[in-house]
């Protein structure tokens, strides 16, 4: 089953307007199995756009449809953002979205967390889903935003003790005790009648394989050659740098999270295949070395799936090496905070141009 996200306007035309089903409904809203079974859609959409570092920052219901197999999917990315658009103190700072909707924190103009925004607003979907009305809805705005940043408001007698107790839990007003995805998707009154989501994920792989290069037989374990790494050519050189790489200007155009990096080194290749193995193992990854490629496998269980990440070293001259990471598995988010612990091990290889440092001192 692919994401319920969005991929092009045509999709948009073969579906109906989510909010228009709330419109037809008795009383403008669902019955509590029927809204849970589009809440539980909803969280597994949001859950996969997190985990491809993707915010929506404005979730509503009418930014969701339906289609013919009532099936449901988030669309108007437009006020969306990025994992990697966050500032130093790991926030978000642009205030956006539909006032009745926006958690408190995006209101304060601290700087928020986008997975804990979107997660309020999904609350707010689900009390209007269930109750017929906003929980949040006042004829100005600053009545409105007092009451939000408070989490005024009060469930409708008609819910059951368990969707007030979920609802209660995702509009808190502090996004730090604020219930998360995984609390959710562990939740009984979420948990009934529940189907997880079964993503494809489409990953271009590189690397020769790296299946095809890391297998599991005894031959293939730990062994490196003695030869040097494999030569780049200009051209390979000249498409893999920052400054004429076409694919990466295209990625950055559309929007699409990285899932891979590099970086150059000075230093000689097997040294830097030994280092990556040292910074690696402390986080719990298994290491795998062949042909000056790398397989790091993760220990831990993660949100979709072992972690895992490719790497080759390649020689761009005599004295200079390029190295490729590479997500082969797992979830995006984790791959990004992996290699910002990961990277912080690697400081005293990585070659640092004169530009690099002075941007850095200043």
């Amino acid at each position: 089953m692919l994401p319920r996200c969005l991929r092009s306007w045509q999709a948009k035309l073969r579906s109906t307007l989510f909010s228009s089903l709330l419109m037809g409904a008795k009383n403008g809203r669902l019955k509590e199995d029927e809204a849970r079974r589009y809440f539980q859609q909803l969280i597994n959409a949001v859950d996969y756009c997190h985990s491809r570092g993707v915010y929506h920052r404005d979730l509503k219901p009418e930014n969701l449809l339906l289609d013919s197999y009532g099936v449901l999917k988030i669309s108007d990315f437009g006020l969306s953002t990025f994992e990697q658009q966050v500032r130093e103190d790991g926030l978000l700072h642009t205030a956006c979205g539909t006032p009745n909707y926006v958690a408190p924190e995006v209101l304060n103009n601290k700087g928020y967390d986008g997975t804990s925004a979107d997660i309020w607003s999904c609350g707010v979907i689900l009390f209007v889903l269930m109750a017929g009305y906003l929980p949040f809805d006042e004829p100005s705005i600053i009545a409105l935003y007092k009451k939000i940043c408070k989490a005024e408001f009060s469930c409708p007698g008609w819910l059951s003790s368990g969707a007030k107790k979920m609802i209660q839990h995702i509009l808190d007003p502090n996004p730090v005790t604020r219930i998360t995805i995984p609390e959710i998707l562990e939740n009984e009154w979420f948990k009934e009648g529940y189907k997880p989501a079964q993503f494809k994920v489409e990953e271009d792989v590189n690397l020769d394989d790296v299946d095809a290069v890391f297998g599991n037989s005894k031959e293939k374990l730990v062994t490196e050659r003695k030869e040097k790494p494999v030569s780049m050519n200009a051209f390979e050189l000249i498409s893999s740098s920052k400054s004429f790489n076409l694919e990466n200007l295209f990625e950055k155009q559309m929007g699409l999270v990285k899932r891979e990096t590099r970086f150059t080194s000075q230093r000689p290749a097997n040294e830097i295949m030994n280092k990556i193995e040292e910074a690696a193992k402390p986080l719990g990854f298994n290491v795998h070395k062949r042909d000056y490629k790398m397989k790091l496998q993760g220990d831990k269980h993660g949100r979709k799936g072992h972690l895992s990440v490719a790497t080759e070293v390649f020689e761009m001259a005599p004295s200079v090496h390029m190295v490729e990471l590479r997500k082969t598995g797992g979830d995006t988010l984790e791959f990004h905070k992996f290699y910002k612990t990961f990277s912080s091990g690697l400081q005293d290889i990585v070659w640092k141009s004169e530009e690099t440092t002075e941007e850095s001192r200043a």
